[in-house]
């Protein structure tokens, strides 16, 4: 999970003597601190000092163990008054735990957020607090990592303010560069550029920087091994004034792509080559599909809901589309359920399909409204088009309160949730929302349903319900006839399984979500 950190003042011009505690604490692990109250002349707590640390202890601005000693709390966390958090630190009888909050640290201009759990318990007339920062798992870190090997590209940011450039490991790979030299300056690149080619990336990146526009520029180096072909996508990000203040983006090696390309043009055996490279790209396709949608062998337990997962890709071309969902556990207890459609199949809807879920899931953890989070990969998609034509896709979001039993949801251009409920079925009337990539300027509604014990919820892709020359509202009422047939025999049996291998004929990727409320 994230975290967020505040701006800190120093107080260098008072040194406070060891206290005996420290001892204590030095010999503890995990995060954990030491506070002393200091009251005003009526008794009221104005402010704690921090009296001992662990060493593992780390604030939101680097200081560690010691370091934090003899810090005053809200001189040095300022906007920690007034929260939750404070109040909890005043109230303490026995102990005292906070749900996971997100602090906001605004570092050279730059906003990062982190999500912390607080716990604090008094001893004597002190509080000893200690806290955990939750951070991305490290399966979603392990799957980054197998994308970026798998589509040999690698993420990438520099700070302009700071000149702290941070590279991802498959960027040392992509530059063949060994990764004990530390990233490479900015001032460096040029030198490993083809000379022909420093024109056309100086003047990408001076729209970058000028203009604001995101750049994909194409781009040759030298290295020891010989040429290689790369591709750089990036944005800036900008501070109030409109400034450039840091660019992050990625680095693509595409020189297995270029050396395809020329033994094409030089090779009388074009069928061949083209069936190799195909065969490739299903290989490639099938494992980028296993590392980014697993697909659980049985149902889920998500905030109180069964939930079951269908997916049936289509029979021709790549076995690998733009179809995709994500059901996980937010940090307040609820859950985020979504069902998108890439337009499209390969490697291309592939990227897009991994780009919009996971900027989705990261959006929602840190506290984005579903209608906000549709916008943003609304423009998303239209900033990081590649051609005239552009990448679209649809989407349904769900984010579901098991503490009152209500899913608030968006929509973008999909086919609307079907609802089982005591032998009925009905499908939701759907709040605004155009599908994403189309409008620059596209509003999302936002619309709630409460589920009731019984209840199913379908979540799923246009391949479920559409034929070739027929209206869609008849394989609408198609699925709503079959989802009530498979639940004659029993309420709880799950949809998603059996109603994706009724599908029409596999024409198109499916893609099914069943929220069964027991």
């Amino acid at each position: 999970m994230p975290t967020t950190v505040l701006p800190a003042f120093d107080r260098t011009d008072t040194v406070i003597p060891a206290s005996p505690a420290q001892t204590d604490f030095d010999a503890m692990s995990g995060a954990a601190a030491l506070l002393t109250p200091l009251r005003t002349d009526t008794g009221d707590v104005e402010d704690y000092l921090i009296e001992a640390a662990t060493r593992e202890a780390v604030d939101v601005a680097g200081r560690q163990g010691k370091e934090l000693v003899g810090r005053r709390i809200l001189e040095t966390y300022p906007t920690v008054a007034g929260t939750s958090l404070w109040d909890g630190y005043l109230e303490t009888g026995t102990v005292y735990e906070g749900a996971p909050f997100t602090y906001v640290e605004v570092s050279a201009g730059v906003q990062e957020k982190s999500v912390y759990s607080v716990r604090a318990s008094r001893l004597g007339g002190r509080l000893v607090v200690s806290w955990v920062r939750h951070d991305t798992s490290a399966r979603e870190n392990r799957r980054l990592a197998d994308m970026q090997r798998l589509g040999n590209l690698g993420w990438a940011s520099w700070n302009l303010v700071t000149d702290i450039i941070t590279w991802s490991d498959q960027v040392y790979v992509v530059f063949d560069r060994d990764p004990a030299l530390g990233p490479m300056p900015l001032e460096e690149l040029p030198r490993h550029l083809v000379a022909e080619d420093l024109p056309r990336l100086a003047a990408a990146v001076q729209r970058l920087l000028g203009d604001g526009r995101p750049i994909d520029q194409p781009f040759r180096i030298t290295t020891a091994r010989g040429v290689r072909h790369l591709r750089i996508v990036a944005e800036a990000q900008r501070d109030a004034d409109g400034a450039p203040i840091e660019v992050h983006g990625f680095f693509q090696d595409l020189s297995a792509q270029r050396d395809a390309e020329l033994a094409l043009l030089e090779s009388e055996r074009h069928d061949l080559v083209q069936r190799g490279m195909l065969k490739a790209e299903r290989a490639l396709g099938a494992r980028l599909q296993d590392t980014l949608l697993p697909i659980p062998e049985q149902s889920l337990e998500l905030a109180g809901l069964c939930v079951d997962v269908a997916y049936v890709p289509a029979d021709r071309g790549l076995n690998v589309g733009g179809d995709w969902y994500s059901a996980i556990e937010l940090p307040d207890g609820s859950a985020l359920f979504v069902v998108g459609d890439v337009a499209g199949h390969g490697l291309a809807a592939v990227g897009t399909m991994a780009q919009l879920r996971f900027t989705a899931k990261g959006m929602t953890i840190t506290g984005s409204a579903l209608p906000d989070v549709l916008g943003r990969l609304n423009a998303l998609l239209l900033h990081t088009a590649t051609d005239e034509r552009g990448a679209t896709a649809t989407m349904v979001m769900g984010c579901y309160r098991p503490w009152d039993h209500r899913l608030t949801w968006v929509r973008a251009g999909h086919p609307p949730p079907l609802l089982v409920r005591d032998g009925e079925a009905s499908f939701l009337s759907q709040p605004a929302g155009c599908l994403l990539g189309a409008e620059p300027d596209a509003r999302y509604g936002e619309a709630e349903v409460e589920l009731l014990p019984g209840d199913h919820l379908l979540l799923y892709t246009d391949g479920l319900v559409e034929e070739p020359d027929e209206d869609l509202s008849v394989g609408l009422d198609r699925l709503a006839a079959r989802a009530l047939g498979l639940l004659r025999g029993s309420r709880d049996a799950m949809l998603s399984r059996p109603l994706a291998a009724m599908g029409p004929g596999n024409r198109d990727d499916i893609c099914v979500l069943d929220l069964h409320l027991p």
